[in-house]
């Protein structure tokens, strides 16, 4: 009995469900659930291999983002250092004695390189540390001479950045950035140095303390196989491990961004970028399981969803589905009453869009049944009559491309009475040399029932010029078969024309525009370039070509220090001309003179035009003449004019000064001999030695200037005699130092230096210049090569 129950309820199964699928209703639910479920693996795993490949791809960008960002910071950071360090010692030529005596002081007052590296030192050229800062290292003394840095840069005379090294301080790792150091004789005669500890409160820090995402990580290596930083370990002057094959690339020279895994095993994505300043290379590091997080997530969000929409669309779709086709099984049956003539009335239009246009198509068949064929003949009246008084040509052929009408407006086109144009074919009408290309694609048109379009010539009588024409041809007929086609033409000589004269003037003011110099655009207001010469594009840094391109996200306009925004040009009244700066997005900065017009303000059409022109050269000739007319040519020191405007201001201060200022004069003793003897050349060379001197003696706010031939002065601000006369002893101690040699002589020149207060009883700069002038010529009558102060005069108070 068991059995025969489960044969019943075995073979009743399968009617249940084809008695349910035969329902149209749940046919459509059945559908779209199906439909459902499918789209949702589709989407899923569609999803999930896009999202992770797109994640894999926006994680690689990251990684080698950051590789670049951090390789690049570094680099720069360094080059930095080195550059700052190389300036720094082009300033300390000097006697190497002087050099050993005011290391100390030397050192002390780079404050710039004090901040910059976490030790600075002087060495000698013996490799002996002469002087550091800070001194709580106590290297002084030491000698590095075997130090791979200090033997590079003692032979090769240039600036080095070390490799990591162990220091003597603690035995902490290290770098060292090096520079020489030359007296004025280009003899080597030192070494300048600054050390940054691996470890320590700097730049290399910052870096390994750097995160891609929570666990991701940046890596420092050298070429040779040494940790310089590790931000996950905090491993620092280790041997790096070359069990990754992108690590033992990377010592070879590779860049790129890989898929590989750590020591630990673990999957990462791993970029490599190499150094441009040392022989290092920066590897940053992102694990693939945080990386592809994500997608997991998002796949199990979406399987909870699909399974709650299943359960509330299946039964919902269920119950509109058969409210939806109710009304449809009624309009059946009064179909079926209407075709055996039961039903006399129109059908009921009830239900959905769909099932009253059914009812109402039926209803519109039988009422237009037979008023057909009284249509038909109203519609050839009409067409008759529309096409007699219509503007363009109209013909009418047969199946086989015979003439059966056209209207007044074609026989107005081609010159030709009607009479000579029926029953002949309408493509002998087209001109020989354009017949091939257009029968070919009007037969191909109406081979596949499709509306022909094109341009040809028309045949014209001998003495009319032949016709342009836009022709369109359709077929007539219904499904059944053809009955011919209909085409409508339309004379475009004239505009042919004057589409060839415009198209010439374009052409012309092209040209024009092509081969000037400045820069022209059109802008819409959304800053969209419309148009741009050659030269234009060549400033946005797009020679291929820049339509299209935002202007206003390609190059930024810069005037009076402050920067033009979209809505500055779109407010501003027309501008002849701007003098700013423009930076494109590719950082190079150009001097122009910028002038915009607007066109169609305040509409729909708004444009901007704008012409750029290049004004550096213009700019740097301006900034020549205004140091020519300020400065010595031959030793760069202001010359006597600007001296004389910096004494008025300083005189002018002198009231609120707590410390009197001073003015010194220096005049060259035996300066003569040596033009004379030496030749003039000899004395332009001792004149900027001494020039050199005097720069580097004074303080930044001091001002030195040549006043002419072998006479110099100094404005001191605030400075007071004592100080002053410190100065002028150490001034005339470096002069009386510098010696020429030359075919076996030596030639030099002491100073005459003249020193006076300004005080606020001066009347203007010709009386403190004549108190200099007189303690100079004092200095010479008193042997030459001394200071003498002459006092101001004192100052009478009223009674």
């Amino acid at each position: 009995m068991p059995d025969q129950s489960f044969l019943i309820v075995r073979g009743f199964v399968p009617v249940l469900m084809k008695r349910w699928f035969a329902s149209l209703v749940n046919r459509a639910v059945a559908f779209v659930i199906l439909v459902i479920v499918l789209s949702a693996l589709a989407v899923a795993l569609i999803s999930s291999v896009v999202s992770r490949s797109e994640l894999e791809a926006q994680a690689r960008v990251q990684v080698a983002t950051i590789a670049d960002l951090v390789a690049s910071d570094l680099d720069t950071r360094l080059a930095q250092r080195r550059d700052t360090l190389s300036h720094v010692a082009e300033g300390l030529a000097m006697e190497e004695r002087v050099l050993t005596s005011r290391a100390r002081l030397l050192i002390r007052r780079e404050i710039a390189l004090q901040h910059l590296f976490d030790a600075i030192y002087l060495f000698d050229a013996d490799g002996n540390v002469i002087a550091e800062h800070p001194e709580r290292y106590q290297q002084a003394g030491l000698n590095i001479s075997e130090r791979e840095y200090f033997r590079q840069t003692s032979s090769q005379l240039a600036p080095v950045i070390s490799a990591p090294y162990v220091s003597n301080y603690q035995d902490r790792p290290a770098i060292m950035v090096t520079a020489p150091i030359f007296d004025h004789r280009q003899r080597f005669i030192g070494v300048i140095g600054g050390a940054l500890m691996l470890a320590g409160d700097n730049f290399m820090e910052e870096v390994s303390t750097v995160r891609i995402g929570k666990t991701g990580y940046i890596g420092i290596a050298t070429r040779s196989g040494v940790t310089l930083a590790h931000g996950r370990t905090g491993e620092t002057m280790t041997p790096l491990r070359l069990e990754n094959p992108v690590l033992r690339d990377a010592m070879g020279g590779f860049e790129g961004t890989l898929r590989t895994s750590n020591q630990e095993g673990t999957e990462t994505i791993m970029s490599v970028r190499q150094m441009s300043q040392v022989p290092w290379f920066v590897a940053a590091v992102w694990p693939a399981q945080e990386a592809y997080a994500p997608v997991s997530r998002l796949t199990d969000s979406f399987v909870q969803v699909l399974l709650i929409v299943i359960l509330v669309v299946a039964p919902l779709a269920l119950i509109v589905f058969r409210r939806l086709m109710a009304p449809l099984r009624n309009l059946g049956f009064q179909i079926s009453e209407r075709h055996l003539a039961i039903r006399t009335e129109p059908v009921e239009v009830a239900g959905g869009s769909e099932i009253r246009q059914v009812a109402e198509t039926f209803n519109t068949v039988m009422e237009e049944r037979d008023e057909v064929l009284a249509s038909l003949a109203e519609r050839e009246a009409f067409f008759r009559s529309l096409t007699q008084s219509a503007p363009i040509g109209i013909i009418q052929t047969d199946v086989l491309g015979r003439i059966e009408f056209v209207n007044p407006a074609f026989e107005q086109i081609v010159g030709i009475d009607s009479n000579d144009l029926l029953h002949s074919r309408l493509i002998d009408g087209v001109y020989e040399d354009d017949l091939p290309g257009a029968v070919d694609k009007w037969r191909a048109a109406l081979r596949n029932n499709a509306v022909f379009r094109g341009r040809f010539r028309l045949k014209t009588p001998e003495d009319r010029p032949l016709v342009w024409a836009d022709v369109m041809t359709a077929v007539i007929g219904t499904e059944e078969r053809t009955l011919g086609t209909i085409t409508v033409i339309r004379d475009i000589t004239h505009e042919l024309e004057i589409e060839a004269e415009l198209a010439e003037e374009q052409e012309r003011a092209d040209s024009i525009l092509g081969v000037l110099q400045e820069g022209v655009l059109m802008l819409d207001v959304d800053g969209f370039i419309r148009y741009a010469n050659d030269a234009a594009c060549g400033f946005l840094g797009l020679p291929e070509g820049c339509e299209q391109a935002n202007f206003f996200e390609r190059a930024a306009i810069e005037s009076d220090n402050q920067r033009w925004q979209p809505d500055d040009f779109l407010r501003s009244a027309d501008v002849d001309s701007l003098y700013a700066t423009m930076r494109d997005n590719q950082g190079r900065v150009f001097d122009v003179d910028l002038a915009m017009l607007h066109l169609h303000r305040g509409s729909d059409h708004h444009q901007l035009i704008l012409v750029i022109r290049d004004d550096s050269e213009r700019r740097r000739e301006e900034e020549r003449l205004s140091w020519e007319a300020t400065h010595d040519s031959l030793t760069g020191l202001l010359n006597r004019r600007a001296f004389n405007s910096s004494l008025v201001k300083c005189l002018g201060d002198a009231s609120t000064k707590a410390v009197a200022s001073v003015l010194m004069l220096i005049d060259l003793d035996y300066f003569k001999p040596v033009n004379d003897e030496g030749g003039h050349l000899m004395g332009d060379d001792l004149l900027r030695r001494l020039s050199d001197l005097l720069r580097i003696s004074v303080r930044q706010s001091d001002t030195v200037a040549r006043l002419g031939g072998d006479e110099f002065g100094i404005i001191l601000p605030a400075c007071g005699l004592e100080r002053a006369a410190e100065l002028a002893e150490t001034i005339r101690r470096g002069v009386e130092s510098i010696r020429i040699e030359q075919d076996g002589k030596s030639f030099g020149v002491t100073a005459s230096i003249g020193l006076t207060e300004m005080s606020e009883a001066d009347s203007g700069p010709r009386e403190v210049m004549a108190r200099a002038d007189e303690g100079s010529y004092a200095a010479k009558a008193r042997g030459r090569n001394r200071v003498v102060t002459v006092s101001p005069p004192p100052r009478h108070w009223p009674d």
